[in-house]
């Protein structure tokens, strides 16, 4: 099953997925997106860490290159949080972006993490509501996280926002 979780800033959406990959059961992965780029970030992933452990998640950093990566295999669900990081981090890591192919390589690599465990839930950024327009680069960033939210939704079982901890049903449901 591919469930596709969005919603805003601070909209518990990472909260939600998290109870969600513990409802459908079987041994568990943190795919986690967030690079460290300082102390106090060392610190949050740190803690975060431990938090997941807690919930019987096992962690596997990936901040990008998902398409070449080697997939931990054995887990029956997947968490990816978050898309958004990892296309940050895509775009404006130490290589950058040559093309516009760089949506298609992080939906292949999305493709290869799907194929490796019954269950791939994606947490992804709702930032589209503000109608500002921003340097061209955000604005590429824009338009590459709203292809990919799109094209997962395309293929998604379902697809959720979060608004203030309350998950809206666009497509589908989960079993309870």
């Amino acid at each position: 099953m591919l469930i596709l979780i969005i919603g805003g800033s601070a909209s518990g959406k990472s909260e939600f997925a998290e109870a969600v990959v513990q409802k459908l059961g079987g041994n568990r992965l943190y795919a986690a997106t967030m690079q460290p780029f300082d102390a106090e970030c060392e610190k949050r992933i740190a803690r975060h860490r431990e938090m997941r452990k807690a919930k019987q998640f096992d962690t596997w950093e990936i901040y990008r290159g998902l398409i070449d990566a080697e997939i931990p295999v054995g887990y029956h669900t997947i968490l990816l949080e978050c898309l958004s990081n990892l296309l940050a981090n895509e775009m404006y890591g130490p290589k950058g972006w040559e093309n516009g192919d760089l949506p298609q390589r992080i939906l292949k690599g999305i493709d290869k993490l799907a194929a490796s465990a019954e269950n791939l839930v994606i947490v992804s950024n709702e930032i589209f509501q503000d109608g500002d327009r921003y340097h061209p680069e955000t604005m590429q960033y824009m338009e590459f996280l709203g292809l990919i939210n799109r094209r997962i939704a395309e293929k998604a079982d379902v697809v959720v926002e979060v608004v203030s901890s309350i998950p809206i049903f666009h497509k589908g449901e989960i079993e309870k």
